[in-house]
């Protein structure tokens, strides 16, 4: 039986910075290695690797998001499985918008920014109505979960 991502124990992966960076670190492996499709909790979603400067270290770090499209737009979701608090990824976003996003076997670099008022809104509802674990993970935390697109640039 494969694993869906409302099975993962993401609460916990959040409270364990170690698990999340061994999860996403295979991700990223197998995500490569098999031209964008994953198994595991993330089998048969959107994938993609959002590779980003960091807003303090300065480090480049890769991270595997799910997603959607909006026309030519990427869209992706700052849900951090419903926290309290925006994932990290966020706020480097935030601060270096240029990112390189990989999508199956392709690879471009893209200015992700975010989306406010009906705009956000409508994003998040047609990404949760492909994907309704964001509806949870919204009903989870009093934050209002940022939405962002990422445009391609090359």
């Amino acid at each position: 039986m494969a694993t869906t991502i409302e099975q993962v124990d993401v609460d916990r992966l959040i409270s364990d910075p170690r698990a999340m960076e061994e999860l996403n670190q295979h991700v990223i492996s197998e995500f490569r290695a098999n031209q964008g499709r994953v198994g595991g909790p993330m089998e048969g979603m959107p994938i993609l690797l959002l590779t980003m400067t960091g807003a303090r270290s300065g480090r480049t770090l890769t991270r595997p998001l799910c997603y959607s499209r909006d026309g030519d737009r990427i869209v992706i979701i700052a849900s951090y499985g419903g926290s309290p608090h925006n994932p990290p990824w966020y706020y480097n976003l935030l601060a270096n918008p240029v990112v390189t996003v990989e999508v199956g076997s392709e690879k471009f670099k893209a200015r992700a920014s975010e989306a406010t008022g009906a705009e956000r809104q409508r994003l998040f509802d047609a990404q949760a109505r492909l994907m309704p674990f964001f509806n949870d993970y919204q009903k989870k935390t009093k934050r209002q979960i940022p939405v962002l697109t990422l445009t391609r640039l090359d």
